[in-house]
């Protein structure tokens, strides 16, 4: 006998050791004899990381999708794994050093430091795959990849090696996001963009030898000029003041009549004396200031693109910890003569921090007169996302692989429909980045992660290899003499020595992007570059379920390499879901504090409800708006079909063997029958086409409507006052389709209905289950009796519209009324005659009776050729009525005018967060919608009082 109620705590552990202790997950579990290989790799999570909403979405809906086409008969896999997080986990346990009052990372070293993040990893990483167990995801546990396991380095070292000698990953001196904090380069999407209250300085540099024009200061209604004034600078405005020590030209653009007769002509640096050029480039924007601009090309990533048109100088004048350095920087000091004012700049300056620095120039330029005004100025700010500080644009030595090349035969794929985005609009940003893609940083000056294997000689040689022992090997041959690999202080301490004896080498001391690893996941998870079995039968995978925010920094990586190196696209479909938004649709941040933690919802709720809010929400292209309420009232859902799976069992329910639908013979089982291969035909249907929303709501109106609200209680005078034959068959029916219901949500809601699978047949050998729920057959249509189906559907319509009108007339609850039924045909008659004693009980109705005219004082209610009338007049205060409705019209059209007069306002739509304008459009359309049913219901009463 089922438990009175259902308790999630108890039974998803449970369940979860079943499925464990089954290998129920394993690849091809499950699967039909030959069956078509579906696979999925998992978006690899941080083996720092904790499940958060976005991960139980992305995880939610891949288990969808697996589970459906596991049941399908398919050869499953789905691929799990994390990425070792570089800068992330390299955090955690130097702080955890720090709070231990253990030695630092550098005093350490590196080989100890390195190995002390493996027994972190073993202690306390990859606590997220458990969470992940949690929610039910069912990947192959027994295949967890790691992204610095043993298999995926040497994919790893075989991708860069090979694509170092093909030419396309090489060294350059680029500028890149620099974190001062972490003193290393991070990527784009490890950069925060923080609005920041600051100031735009407008500075004077002065035309060199004492060269003057005429700048315009007043303009008529047409905007030609009418006032001008002779100067002999050109103002320049910026919010990074510091920078201005590295300027090397001012940009003015070739069509502004001011500065045409200035271009190629030069302005004297202030601070510096350095003599630089103006030059004509479209990246100076007339309209924006004063049409100048300063150009840094060391600290600026437009101003890196006009130096290299130009041909610029690139003058770094901060290192990495962001501190200005001038005294011994010769790109600074090249062609500057010595000066008072450069002797003062460089004493000033050298060594402080850039902000430092950014107040006492900005003092300076005062005190000599070239500070020509201060603007308050909001603009967005670039921070490291771990190291919480601005990021400086820094002029660097880096690896970078060629993403040009490599990206042609990627936007072919998708170009030519080899591999589709869902929602489709998502292939647009797709071929936007693909189209204008820069090279991609590789390296990383960090300690955990992938070593570059790269060895570096006294003459610049760089010696790329698999192995130490290799790279000795190959600079012998190169050199001709004996060779050692020392440290790079001690190596460049021999170089410096110079001398006999042997060469020295030294290291690479960075590692490549975590990116990098990560884009070889769908091949070198499954055993690449060795010709695995598991490689040649799951690649290429068949579906990657991912946010859009990584649609270039691992999607588009993932297509480039699996590309080049599998020679076909490492996916069919990219499904792009949606961000989980809060209930007013804000993003989440823990700043605002409208965080949902996933996992306490799991322990309040259970993960079967959190799993089927989510799928239930997931609408393409719409962010989810969560509240708690929404889970919470999924959880009624389960508690809905548990207490329908306990009355079945009580009513005696059962599946004989042998039990078949398509022979049953009550009207009712015959509709359900009916009901239920449409419902299997509008999931399966959904679910192919990535529709979780739709598929979840199919499966939703079906069980909690069609069968719980109606089959159930149109069954309940069978299963008590129906003949034998009729009471087998219904219980046979009552259990065959609960037993299809449990298969159809399985996907969904995973834990409860694995559970009724095996305790709806407790104790009945005959009805043992052959298999668990995970390895059941996804059901097919047993075909219908569309007859029998019109007229149970005919029925439910009518108590439902019956029902409609005494809640918009507000009758009284216990109130029964007269149905009077004109105008019925013999079918009509028929449908009565069979279903009166339902329309008795489930529509409260006194009797049913035909007549020739509607009586007074009724609603009526238009069904097929007949109206179906129902006498109100004395069940309700007319007047009182009339009263409610009128007043509650009146507040919904002042409600719905406040929402347009914000709507109208120009100023709102623009300055409103868009997650606010749509939550108004959308209250605005739900308050409508009520508005028409008022009106309706107006319309009744008014019928109903003059007839």
């Amino acid at each position: 006998m089922l438990d009175k109620t259902y308790d999630a705590a108890t039974v998803e552990p449970r369940i979860a050791k079943t499925w464990d202790e089954a290998d129920a997950f394993k690849a091809g579990a499950g699967a039909e004899p030959g069956a078509a290989s579906y696979s999925i790799v998992i978006p690899p999570p941080n083996v720092t990381g904790s499940l958060h909403m976005g991960h139980a979405l992305n995880n939610t809906l891949q288990d969808i999708l697996i589970r459906f086409e596991r049941m399908r008969g398919r050869d499953v896999l789905w691929q799990p794994g994390m990425d070792h997080a570089g800068i992330a986990t390299q955090m955690v346990v130097e702080r955890q050093l720090a709070e231990r009052q253990e030695p630092g990372r550098r005093d350490m070293g590196r080989e100890a430091f390195v190995e002390r993040v493996w027994d972190w990893k073993a202690e306390s990483g990859g606590m997220i795959l458990n969470q992940l167990k949690r929610l039910g995801a069912s990947c192959d546990w027994s295949r967890e990849r790691f992204t610095m396991d043993e298999g995926l380095s040497r994919a790893v070292l075989e991708v860069f090696i090979s694509l170092y000698r093909d030419g396309l990953i090489y060294k350059d001196k680029r500028l890149v996001n620099w974190d001062p904090k972490l003193l290393t380069a991070i990527s784009d999407l490890e950069v925060e963009q923080i609005e920041i209250k600051g100031n735009l300085w407008h500075f004077r540099y002065p035309l060199e030898g004492g060269e003057t024009f005429q700048a315009p200061v007043a303009w008529d209604e047409d905007g030609n000029p009418t006032e001008f004034e002779t100067r002999d600078y050109i103002t320049v405005a910026t919010t990074r003041p510091e920078t201005m020590l590295g300027d090397t030209a001012v940009a003015v653009n070739p069509e502004d009549p001011r500065y045409k007769g200035l271009i190629g002509k030069h302005v004297v640096l202030p601070l510096v004396g350095r003599r630089i050029p103006i030059v004509a480039d479209d990246y100076a924007d007339p309209d924006a200031g004063s049409g100048a601009v300063k150009i840094t090309p060391a600290h600026d990533f437009n101003d890196f693109e006009v130096g290299r048109r130009h041909d610029l100088p690139m003058i770094s004048v901060l290192d990495r910890e962001a501190k200005v350095r001038l005294a011994e920087n010769p790109e600074f000091l090249e062609g500057v003569a010595q000066s008072a004012e450069l002797t003062e700049t460089i004493s000033a300056y050298e060594g402080c921090d850039r902000f430092d620095v950014r107040k006492r120039l900005v003092a300076r330029m005062e005190e000599l007169g070239l500070l020509d005004r201060i603007e308050p100025h909001t603009h967005t700010v670039p921070h490291g996302d771990r190291g919480g500080v601005p990021i400086e644009p820094l002029l660097t030595d880096q690896w970078y692989v060629d993403a040009k090349t490599l990206a042609q035969p990627a936007i072919a794929s998708v170009r030519e429909g080899r591999t589709n985005f869902v929602p489709r609009n998502w292939d647009k940003t797709y071929y936007e980045w693909m189209e204008n893609i820069q090279p991609w940083c590789i390296s990383r000056q960090l300690w955990w992660g992938h070593r570059i294997p790269a060895w570096y000689g006294p003459d610049g040689k760089i010696f790329v290899e698999r192995s130490e022992d290799e790279a000795l090997e190959a600079a012998r041959a190169h050199y001709a003499r004996d060779v050692e690999v020392l440290d790079m202080e001690a190596a460049l301490a021999r170089w410096d020595a110079g001398g006999e004896g042997a060469v020295a080498l030294y290291r690479d001391e960075d590692v490549l992007d975590t990116w990098f690893s990560s884009a070889l996941w769908p091949f070198s998870t499954l055993g690449w570059p060795d010709k695995t079995p598991e490689l040649a039968n799951y690649y290429p995978t068949s579906v990657l379920i991912t946010g859009f925010d990584i649609i270039f920094f691992w999607v588009a990586r993932m297509m480039m390499f699996g590309d080049h190196y599998m020679k076909t696209e490492p996916f069919h479909t990219v499904y792009i879901h949606a961000l989980v938004r809060d209930e007013k649709g804000q993003k989440m941040s823990k700043s605002k504090g409208n965080v949902i933690d996933p996992l306490a919802l799991i322990d309040e709720y259970g993960a079967d409800a959190l799993r089927f809010t989510l799928a239930a929400m997931a609408a393409q292209g719409r962010d989810i708006k969560l509240a708690t309420g929404r889970v919470a009232g999924y959880r009624n859902f389960v508690t809905k079909l548990w207490n329908a799976a306990r009355f079945v069992e009580m009513n005696g329910g059962k599946r004989p063997a042998g039990f078949d639908p398509v022979g049953v013979r009550e009207t009712v089982n015959r509709w359900i029958v009916t009901e239920t291969g449409r419902c299997v035909a509008e999931v399966t249907e959904a679910l192919e086409g990535f529709r979780f929303n739709e598929a979840a709501g199919a499966a939703y109106r079906f069980v909690w409507n069609t069968y719980c609200d109606w089959y159930l209680e149109l069954a309940k005078p069978i299963f008590g006052e129906g003949s034998e034959e009729a009471r087998e068959e219904t219980r046979a029916t009552a259990a065959w389709v609960l037993d299809e219901v449990l298969k159809i949500l399985h996907p969904f809601m995973p834990f409860m209905t694995e559970e009724l699978w095996a305790r709806t047949v407790e104790g009945d050998a005959e009805a043992a289950r052959e298999k668990l729920l995970v390895h059941t057959r996804w059901p097919v249509s047993a075909g219908g009796d569309q007859s029998s189906a019109s007229e149970i559907n005919w029925l439910v319509d009518l108590i439902t519209s019956i029902r409609s009108v005494r809640a918009e007339m507000n009758v009284p609850a216990g109130a029964r009324v007269p149905l009077v039924v004109t105008g019925a045909g013999e079918v009509t008659r028929q449908r009565l005659a069979t279903h009166e004693a339902a329309l008795l009980r489930l529509a409260r109705a006194e009797s049913v009776s035909l007549a020739d005219v509607p009586p007074r004082g009724s609603v009526q209610i238009v069904s097929g050729e007949a109206v179906f009338c129902l006498p109100l007049a004395d069940f309700i205060d007319l007047g009182a009525e009339a009263a409610r409705l009128a007043k509650e019209e009146a507040r919904l059209d002042g409600e719905i005018a406040r929402i347009d007069k914000k709507l109208g306002n120009p100023a709102f739509v623009a300055k409103a967060p868009e997650e606010i304008v749509v939550a108004e459009q959308e209250k605005r359309a739900e308050l409508v919608e009520l508005r028409d049913k008022v009106v309706e219901a107006r319309k009744r009463l008014a019928d109903l009082s003059h007839a």
